[in-house]
């Protein structure tokens, strides 16, 4: 797609007639809302925080409002025929997320109600021996067939900001019940129901009380609904590409291999095909370039509490940073009740769908650079008792390895070893020391990579500035007890890779052994 012109960036602009007003770049989604909008029917769209969803909601609020009056030149004008006049209502929970008790909620509840649906006519009393729910009802029956357009954004809101406390947790989804409840027995007027939000909550009673909600959270048909494809990227931003690619100094081509590196690689659909890229991180990033490839949607952070459960709960055991991570279907959806450590990373986007597996299950991974970077630092702050590495000494690991000094490399992986929280995470064998030892520098810099070489043989393979280092790890209790594993390593390691040295002269071979007694590496050689 050619731009005549170069439009302004549609950071932080969740409301689609603004974006009109301000000039801004339209990733043009409307054949989906078409295709949704067109059915009589009611939506659940999971996504993670800052995807566009609230854009997405306030699409439909103008197209179920002004029909087809600030859709000109987009794909839905050629094929959006209804011209029917509809109430629209637009709920965001979380106005209502903010309270302490049940009472201040359910306040919070009526407040939303009230305000939202008294612009399409209906009217409170509170002073009425009736609640608000059975006013509600009645009025809601008042309506003609199919009138009724309802869009809510983040229906989840008001649950997450209590997760931990059960008590309240359970008040808060009685009501939010009752509303669902009460739209369920007035089916008759709704001509469209679209709810999303970032974590799916079978609390909220979405597939009970209110029955024949299509969840359109795995659908591959709607992968990209919101995020942007890489074509989508080169398509809608391709001057924003070519002036950055040239103030940067490098060719387009790498430029968008490392923009799908750093923020891309999100899937969200059952496939595992359709692939795309975190908005707020692009956005941010082409707007300011010099800044180079920031965390951009990571750093935002979220609600308070979402980021607290991730924290506490999802983010507890450092080893499980590099494993495998599968997950079942049902498991992913919360069929069985609760919501899993794995299905919330997954659902908040710290981890995403990589491929399908037998059996109806998914491998699971981070999506890109940014995700996997700050994930890692997280992980090394719980290693480190909330402390950073450059708070215990061992910040310039990049720096070591940059300038190929082996003794450096060991004195700096000393520090961070020996400042790790052992009465929590003990180094229990190589397997454990290599997860504390790649969880360490993959958070270290953007400029490092950090996988395992063999899995069998406890490698870890470290990319920076173009070298290649490769830690063969060996545990003994004390120091008398590692001669035995340093002896003929040049041998062991040359068994281990066999290969032409050709094509291994920028890569360095290290044997270290690492000491329980001493907490840090007592013995070292290179190949």
């Amino acid at each position: 797609m050619e731009q005549k012109r170069i439009q302004n960036l549609p950071l932080g602009t969740s409301d689609f007639s603004a974006l009109s007003v301000a000039d801004e770049i339209y990733v043009d989604k409307t054949e989906f809302i078409y295709e949704l909008a067109s059915q009589k029917a009611k939506y659940l769209f999971v996504r993670p925080r800052r995807f566009g969803k609230s854009l997405l909601i306030s699409t439909f609020e103008s197209l179920f409002k002004y029909g087809l009056r600030e859709f000109k030149g987009l794909a839905i004008e050629k094929l959006w025929k209804d011209k029917a006049k509809y109430h629209v209502v637009k709920l965001d929970f979380s106005e209502a997320k903010y309270f302490s008790s049940p009472e201040q909620f359910s306040e919070r509840l009526v407040s939303l109600i009230v305000r939202n649906f008294a612009r399409v006519g209906f009217s409170y009393i509170p002073e009425s021996a009736e609640s608000i729910f059975d006013q509600w009802s009645e009025w809601l029956k008042t309506l003609d067939r199919d009138s009724l357009v309802v869009l809510v954004d983040e229906y989840d809101s008001p649950l997450t900001s209590c997760l931990e406390q059960e008590e309240l947790f359970a008040a808060v989804r009685e009501q939010l019940s009752k509303f669902y409840a009460e739209l369920a027995a007035n089916e008759r007027v709704l001509r469209f129901v679209f709810v999303t939000g970032i974590i799916r909550l079978n609390e909220v009673c979405l597939s009970s009380d209110f029955g024949r909600f299509t969840d359109l959270s795995l659908d591959p048909r709607y992968g990209s609904l919101v995020g942007f494809t890489r074509d989508e990227v080169e398509g809608y931003f391709e001057n924003y590409l070519e002036k950055v690619a040239k103030d940067l100094a490098r060719s387009r081509e790498d430029l968008i291999k490392q923009l799908v590196a750093q923020y891309g690689g999100y899937c969200f659909e059952e496939t595992g095909s359709t692939k795309v890229l975190a908005p707020w991180s692009l956005l941010n990033f082409l707007a300011y370039p010099s800044r180079a490839f920031l965390a951009y949607w990571f750093e935002t952070g979220g609600a308070a509490s979402l980021l607290k459960y991730l924290k506490t709960q999802a983010v507890k055991a450092p080893e499980e940073f590099s494993r495998e991570k599968r997950i079942s279907r049902s498991e992913l959806l919360g069929v069985s009740g609760s919501l899993s450590d794995i299905a919330f990373l997954t659902q908040a986007g710290y981890l995403t769908i990589k491929a399908p597996e037998p059996g109806e299950t998914f491998l699971l991974d981070y999506p890109n650079l940014e995700v996997r970077r700050s994930m890692a630092q997280m992980y090394t702050e719980k290693l480190l008792g909330g402390k950073v590495p450059g708070q215990v000494g061992a910040g310039p690991i990049v720096e070591a390895l940059s300038k190929e000094d082996l003794e450096f490399v060991v004195v700096v992986l000393n520090r961070f070893l020996s400042a790790i929280d052992y009465q929590k995470y003990l180094v229990k064998d190589e397997a454990t020391l290599r997860a504390y030892v790649q969880v360490y520098l993959a958070a270290a810099g953007s400029g490092v990579e950090a996988e395992f070489e063999d899995d069998r043989r406890k490698e870890l393979k470290v990319k920076v500035d173009g070298r290649e280092w490769i830690f063969d790890f060996r545990i003994v209790k004390a120091l008398k007890d590692a001669s035995e594993h340093n002896v003929d390593a040049d041998k062991h390691m040359e068994k281990i890779h066999p290969r032409d040295q050709d094509d291994r002269r920028d890569t360095r071979k290290v044997r270290l052994v690492f000491s329980t007694e001493a907490r840090q590496f007592v013995m070292w050689r290179e190949l």
